[in-house]
C-alpha cells in the first residue's frame, strides 16, 4: 500500500507477486507452525493491500500449490547432512551457547552479579527476538479483510457498470470509492492510467533505495567507492565465507537453487525463504542488517552480504564467486 500523506494517490501501485511463504523462524511462522495453507496470510509483498493472499488463492485458482511443490523439491535436493535447515539452526544455537557460556565465564570472574545480569539478557533476548514480527503478522487479517471488502466493493462496481474489472478499487484512494458508491461517479480514466503506469513500474529492471522529494535517485549520486578488480563491495549481513556458482534470480516464482548455489536477488522478502534451504549464501542489492535476507541468512547459518550495487547486473549465473559476510565483499572468481 503506498504510504503517502497525499489522498489523491491509488490505494496500491503493488508489484502484486503471489508467492507462499514456509520458514520454521521468521515472520510469526513461529505463531501457526509455518504452515502455508494454515496461515494464508504471508506471501511477497503481503503488507500492500492488493496483493492476493494464500486464502484467497485456494479459493480461486489454486495456484498457490506451483510454488509450494518447488519449496519441496528444493528441499528434496538437501542431500548432506549439514545444509538440512534443522541441523543448521541446531549448529547455530550450539555455537551462540558455546559464546554465551565463555562470555559468562569471562565477566563473572571479575564482576559476578553484572555478568549474571548480562548472560539473563542474552539468553532471554535469544528467546524473545522471534517475537518481533507479531505486530506484522497481526495486521495481515487486517489487511486481507479490507482487500475483500475493496473487492466486494468492486464487483458491485462492475454490475452497476461504473468498473471494469473488481480490483479497479485498488487504483482509488478512498474518496473517490466512496463517490464511486455513493454518488455513481466514473473513474475508469483514471483507473486506465493508474494500472498503465503500475504496469510500466513493473518492467522497472530496478528500483531506487532512496529518492529525494524531487525524484532524483540519491544513490546516483554518491560515486562508488574504489574497488580492486573483480571484486564488488557492499555491506556485510550474516558472517562467514563461502564459495560457489551464482545463482541470478528476480522473481522467486518457480525458481530453484542447486545445493551449494549463491544466491543473488535484488531483495528478498518471506516469498523467497524456500530457496534459503539450499543456498550457500546470499548477494542483495538492498537490505540492512535486520532486514528480511540477512535476518534469515543468519538464522540459516550462511553468510550473506548486501547492499552491492547492481549484483544482479554485474553477476551472471554459473559465474563462480566468493562471497565474504564480515567484509561485506563479493568477489568474481571466474566467468
Amino acid at each position: 500500500m503506498v504510504k503517502s500523506p497525499s489522498r489523491t494517490r491509488p490505494v496500491s501501485t503493488t508489484t502484486a507477486a503471489r508467492h507462499t511463504h514456509v520458514s520454521p523462524r521468521c515472520d510469526g511462522c513461529m505463531l501457526t507452525g509455518g504452515g502455508v495453507v494454515a496461515r494464508g496470510s504471508q506471501v511477497c509483498q503481503d503488507v500492500d493491500i492488493a496483493v492476493r493472499m494464500t486464502t484467497d488463492a485456494l479459493r480461486t485458482t489454486g495456484y498457490v500449490l506451483s510454488p509450494l511443490f518447488a519449496t519441496i523439491a528444493n528441499y528434496l535436493r538437501v542431500d548432506h547432512p549439514e545444509q538440512e535447515p534443522g541441523g543448521r539452526f541446531a549448529a547455530a544455537a550450539a555455537k551462540a551457547e558455546e559464546m554465551i557460556e565463555a562470555l559468562s565465564r569471562r565477566v563473572r570472574a571479575e564482576r559476578p552479579v553484572r555478568g549474571w545480569l548480562a548472560v539473563f539478557l542474552m539468553r532471554r533476548s535469544r528467546q524473545l527476538t522471534g517475537l518481533r514480527e507479531i505486530a506484522k503478522f497481526a495486521w495481515l487479517p487486517v489487511i486481507q479483510a479490507a482487500r475483500r471488502q475493496l473487492l466486494l466493493i468492486g464487483e458491485g462496481l462492475v454490475a452497476r457498470g461504473l468498473a471494469e474489472r473488481p480490483d479497479d478499487t485498488m487504483f482509488l484512494n478512498f474518496d473517490q470509492v466512496h463517490a464511486a458508491v455513493h454518488d455513481g461517479a466514473g473513474f475508469r480514466e483514471v483507473v486506465a492510467a493508474r494500472r498503465a503506469e503500475h504496469e510500466r513500474e513493473l518492467r522497472r529492471p530496478a528500483v531506487p533505495g532512496a529518492l529525494l522529494s524531487g525524484g532524483t535517485d540519491l544513490e546516483a549520486l554518491i560515486p562508488p567507492a574504489p574497488a580492486e578488480d573483480g571484486v564488488l563491495t557492499g555491506m556485510s549481513g550474516a558472517a562467514g565465507r563461502a564459495t560457489g556458482r551464482a545463482r541470478v534470480i528476480r522473481d522467486p516464482a518457480g525458481a530453484h537453487i542447486e545445493p551449494g548455489e549463491i544466491l543473488v536477488a535484488p531483495t528478498t522478502d518471506p516469498g523467497w525463504t524456500p530457496l534459503f534451504m539450499t543456498a550457500a549464501g546470499l548477494v542483495t542489492e538492498t537490505g540492512s542488517p535486520l532486514a528480511h535476507g540477512p535476518t534469515v541468512a543468519r538464522e540459516y547459518g550462511i553468510p550473506a552480504v548486501i547492499c552491492v550495487r547492481n549484483a544482479t547486473r554485474e553477476i551472471a549465473t554459473g559465474q563462480l564467486i566468493t562471497i565474504d559476510g564480515g567484509a561485506g565483499t563479493v568477489r568474481l572468481v571466474s566467468g
